[in-house]
């Protein structure tokens, strides 16, 4: 399972396509096992049982990997609570500086 990515292109989109590829590919296999172990073809139990490890082991790459990449995205946007924007409170905000505008303009 030759994961096909050149050293350069290591981004981790690209790591994490790659990686639900294997993934997908590791399903596949399983898949293919369990039919014969279901067909009383005995001797392919031990390849169903590891790919069930491999299974278990790139579904917890996948998983490591979008968390990388979302906490990546949120970097470069600079994204703060998620990426949402709290209207509220940027209204309140705005609200309280121009009652001190106000105030400061009727004072002087």
């Amino acid at each position: 399972m030759d994961m096909n990515i050149p050293a350069g292109d290591a981004t981790p989109e690209v790591l994490l396509r790659a990686t639900e590829e294997l993934y997908r590919e590791i399903a596949e296999e399983l898949i293919l096992a369990v039919r014969k172990v279901r067909a009383g073809e005995t001797a392919e139990a031990r390849t169903a049982m590891q790919a069930v490890k491999d299974l278990r082991a790139a579904f917890q790459m996948v998983m490591d990997e979008r968390t990388r990449v979302d906490k990546l995205r949120k970097q470069v946007a600079g994204a703060v609570h998620d990426g949402a924007l709290d209207f509220d409170a940027a209204r309140v905000e705005i609200g309280r500086r121009l009652a001190c505008l106000r105030d400061a303009a009727g004072g002087g």
